[in-house]
């Protein structure tokens, strides 16, 4: 790498090539991840760390292909399909999560996209996560803009609508929507005025270039997404990437570096596939520029690190929890 590259890194770029990134993921290991160490202190506290937690809100019986997904009607992974959540309940659960040091709710329903008439109970559960002084969060599948706009003008804070991969491996995963559907769907969410989360999965039997792909599409984009979640595939029989090879351990913690460089100010968070971690394995993907994680006993469907493992990892790695955000929007008007 030349030294102007290096030089430029703690700024805010969106006119990153393939060639500059795949040449970040070539550093020496310890090269990387000083930059990237270097980077994040530049914009974020070191030792702060983001809590979110997820909640399946509506589970099972998606008409998607997703090779990875346990919620997909075409796959037998033992999965019940189950119907959208009462509005009491999600209360019920934001009020936990809150109480364990959450500070955003993220809530996830298994469609393709959203009816419009499902929409109403959505946005009574935006309402209730944001009068608990909770962040919202929300990922219920490809939206229209008119969708998108009365999400915003619910209050909700957060959209996430991950890529998943690059846009040459895509196709390999899912053909029931295409990846410029993806695209349009953040396109609606960013005009709405919400803030975007959006990542990938690691582990699907991706080439490295398709790694440093996806990483490309986020950090070119007009605005990089505030939230940038980086998970590793968690396996599930009955799926067709069951049985896939893993990603190597030092390549994924190279993914979160990677992202902390071309995407410096958003949160990258240490996403799925966390229990089968080691607290070796992810103190070092914090020490790469991860500073955001789930916290919980489960992600939609699959298993997380219990919250008294994450409290103990903290503890050792002298981490705090990011104190709660200060929900100021006014419930009805677009944050």
């Amino acid at each position: 790498m030349t030294i102007p590259l290096i030089d430029r890194l703690a700024a805010v770029r969106h006119d990153w090539t393939l060639a500059e990134v795949e040449t970040l993921f070539a550093l020496p290991f310890a090269d990387l991840l000083f930059q990237a160490q270097r980077v994040h202190r530049a914009h974020f506290d070191p030792n702060r760390v983001q809590v979110s937690t997820l909640l399946s809100i509506k589970t099972g019986g998606c008409p998607e292909d997703c090779a990875y997904c346990p919620q997909s009607v075409r796959y037998d992974t033992g999965v019940e399909r189950e119907a959208l959540m009462p509005v009491a309940a999600v209360a019920e659960a934001a009020a936990r999560a809150k109480a364990a040091g959450a500070t955003r709710f993220c809530m996830g329903a298994a469609w393709r996209s959203p009816k419009d008439r499902d929409l109403g109970n959505v946005i009574e559960m935006i309402r209730v996560v944001r009068e608990l002084g909770l962040e919202s969060c929300a990922t219920l599948g490809m939206l229209s803009a008119s969708q998108a706009a009365a999400l915003a003008t619910a209050g909700l804070d957060y959209y996430n609508h991950n890529l998943d991969t690059s846009p040459e491996f895509y196709a390999e995963v899912i053909t029931t929507r295409t990846y410029q559907d993806r695209l349009d769907t953040l396109g609606h969410v960013r005009d709405a005025g919400m803030k975007v989360c959006c990542g990938g999965i690691l582990g699907m039997g991706e080439s490295g270039r398709d790694r440093a792909g996806l990483l490309l599409t986020l950090a070119t984009m007009p605005t990089h997404p505030e939230s940038v979640p980086i998970n590793q595939l968690v396996q599930v029989a009955g799926t067709p990437l069951a049985g896939v090879e893993a990603v190597a351990p030092l390549d994924f913690v190279r993914t979160i570096a990677v992202a902390r460089l071309t995407m410096p100010r958003s949160h990258v968070r240490l996403s799925a596939g966390r229990e089968s971690m080691s607290d070796e394995l992810q103190a070092l993907c914090f020490l790469a520029g991860a500073n955001s994680i789930f916290y919980g006993e489960k992600l939609l469907t699959t298993t997380n690190p219990d919250i008294e493992r994450d409290r103990s990892l903290f503890a050792a790695l002298g981490l705090l929890a990011e104190e709660r955000a200060e929900v100021t929007a006014e419930l009805g008007s677009v944050p």
